[in-house]
């Protein structure tokens, strides 16, 4: 992983954490935010308004549509930052 990715991860995964009072080693790359992270609709959209928060981006509807893992956040926000 390199270093850029790693430390996307680590700040996404803090997010999580925090967001869904979640234990940080269930939060993989691979962790799906409703079927592992046990998130609800809502907790998307706040998961999703604290990473614009934490990376003073917007992402537009119809890319937050398409994060359910983990992986899809890092991956959005690496091709945006």
């Amino acid at each position: 992983m390199s270093s850029q990715k790693g430390d996307v991860f680590e700040a996404v995964k803090s997010i999580v954490v925090q967001q869904l009072g979640v234990s940080a080693d269930e939060v993989t790359m691979e962790a799906d935010f409703s079927e592992d992270l046990g998130a609800d609709s809502l907790d998307t959209v706040e998961l999703v308004m604290a990473i614009e928060e934490r990376f003073d981006i917007e992402i537009p509807d119809e890319d937050a549509e398409k994060i359910v893992k983990i992986q899809d956040a890092v991956k959005f926000l690496e091709e945006v930052l």
